[in-house]
């Protein structure tokens, strides 16, 4: 029996955990203190084709991501899981300058051909947005994909967890290598996925590594609106701004993306009211509707902003991913599955060196 420790149990860790369980050769235990986790505190958006990020490898790391959804979505319902984490209900993007939406939707197009889940693009004027989307505002025209889809974080690593049904220790670990064993809280393992996010180079640095990554903080706020709202559409305006509707009337609204905070976790009021502000020139309900709570988590981001993943240098059978910033919903999964094909000795959909770990660690 092989075992496989898995350090972290955000969206990368608990993907890992899931699909290292389905190998009945495999005994997998999850460690995470569930202090700052970014997935817990993530309401996401699957939309990447509209990117114009020149980065191609990590375009092709969303591209797949967003499709890898439905492959895992499958294999949950092939076992009876529900995955309530996930719906497809399309998305709303709009622009300052109406004018560049034409360019978007040709870029859109170009990319369905590779991309199919884009679904159907449709460029809508305020009528027909508002017999889907009542009385919502700021544009004269914007443009639709059926395709687009919204992820409760939380909901999501809950149910990977659960149908993984592996060991979950919820206490802080350190990872010792003695006499070539891998050790994480004494425990021996054969094999180690670190899925810590930001808190990769915590983890790394008494075994001698630098890593590139960095803390950004992430805060959105929920509400309750009176109407029901199962099948709206995320709406994405330009800038970090996003207003994402859920299930019975939740809408969530954020995310900030704060370099210069560390792993501060405490709520910031003052940029919370500043994206609930420009929230409401959209959707004008929210100022009076209940606010059910705010979230607050730490995403791990690199020097160049591009994610990674691979094995560790000189550190044999030790395995890591990190750097996937704002998209780690999109990205989280299929990441997590690579790296549970890794430890396993099999062969993923992404080639690990388009996202050198050299890069962003090494041993010093």
């Amino acid at each position: 029996m092989k075992k496989v420790a898995v350090i972290g149990a955000g969206i990368v860790g608990s993907t890992a955990a899931y699909y290292l369980s389905q190998s009945p050769d495999v005994e997998v235990t999850v460690f995470d203190d569930g202090k700052g986790q970014a997935t817990k505190a993530a309401a996401g958006i699957i939309s990447p084709w509209f990117s114009k990020r020149r980065n191609k490898a990590w375009y092709r790391m969303a591209r797949l991501g967003a499709d890898f959804y439905q492959y895992l979505i499958t294999d949950l319902k092939e076992a009876g899981i529900q995955t309530d984490f996930y719906q497809q209900t399309g998305v709303y993007l709009l622009k300052k300058d109406e004018s560049k939406l034409q360019e978007l939707y040709d870029l859109a197009a170009n990319r369905r051909e590779e991309s199919p889940l884009i679904g159907d693009l449709s460029l809508l004027n305020r009528q027909e947005v508002h017999e889907k989307f009542p009385d919502l505002l700021g544009f004269e025209r914007l443009l639709y994909a059926s395709g687009g889809a919204r992820v409760e974080g939380a909901l999501l690593t809950e149910t990977l967890l659960k149908a993984s049904k592996a060991e979950l220790v919820e206490k802080k670990v350190n990872l010792t290598v003695e006499r070539e064993q891998l050790l994480v809280d004494g425990r021996s393992f054969d094999c180690v996925v670190l899925a810590v996010g930001a808190w990769l180079g915590e983890i790394l640095q008494p075994l001698g590594y630098e890593t590139d990554v960095r803390p950004q903080k992430g805060q959105l706020r929920d509400f309750k609106l009176a109407e029901q709202t199962d099948d709206y559409p995320v709406v994405m305006p330009e800038g970090e701004l996003d207003i994402i509707p859920f299930l019975a009337g939740k809408v969530s609204v954020g995310a900030s993306h704060e370099n210069d905070q560390g792993f501060d976790l405490t709520v910031d009021k003052t940029v919370l009211d500043q994206l609930q502000q420009e929230a409401e020139t959209y959707l004008p309900r929210l100022a009076t509707a209940e606010i059910l709570g705010e979230r607050v988590g730490t995403r791990a981001y690199t020097s160049d902003f591009a994610p990674f993943f691979g094995a560790i240098p000189d550190l044999p059978h030790v395995y890591a991913a990190s750097g996937l910033g704002s998209s780690g919903l999109t990205t989280g999964p299929l990441i997590g599955r690579q790296l549970a094909q890794m430890a396993l000795g099999e062969a993923g959909l992404l080639d690990s060196a388009d996202y050198p770990i050299e890069r962003y660690v090494r041993k010093v």
